[in-house]
């Protein structure tokens, strides 16, 4: 009776096969953990200069129907600008010589973070 259970010819994992995996799956979530991190930052960092092109581009056509006015985030929004999601977005000066806005990726942490900002010329200078 005793005998049925100490079957040598049982399939299965041991203890230690399976402490290995685990400890296999434990060093490769350590390294990907960081670098998913660094991937998101990179990400909002983007998002954010691709707001800055977009609002001077709506800002461009905003000026291009009501010359010698100045812009605000309220009037880029009708021609066609919306803020993203993790995007923090201002205008500091709204005239059409001397445009000036800036976006910030917003990641979680608040480090890395590079604001962008967009002149009259249109250059984005991070």
């Amino acid at each position: 009776m005793i005998q049925t259970f100490y079957k040598r010819n049982i399939k299965g994992f041991t203890l230690i096969e399976l402490m290995i995996v685990i400890a296999i799956i434990g060093i490769l979530a350590a390294i990907a953990i960081p670098q998913f991190t660094a991937y998101k930052k990179r990400g909002y960092n983007t998002e954010a200069k691709s707001d800055a092109k977009n609002a001077y581009t709506a800002a461009q056509a905003y000026f291009s129907d009501t010359p010698g006015e100045a812009v605000n985030a309220g009037s880029l929004t009708a021609y066609g600008y919306t803020t993203s999601p993790h995007v923090t977005f201002n205008v500091q000066d709204g005239s059409q010589a001397a445009l000036g806005m800036t976006a910030v990726g917003s990641a979680r942490g608040g480090t890395g973070d590079v604001t962008y900002s967009v002149n009259s010329a249109g250059t984005i200078t991070p």
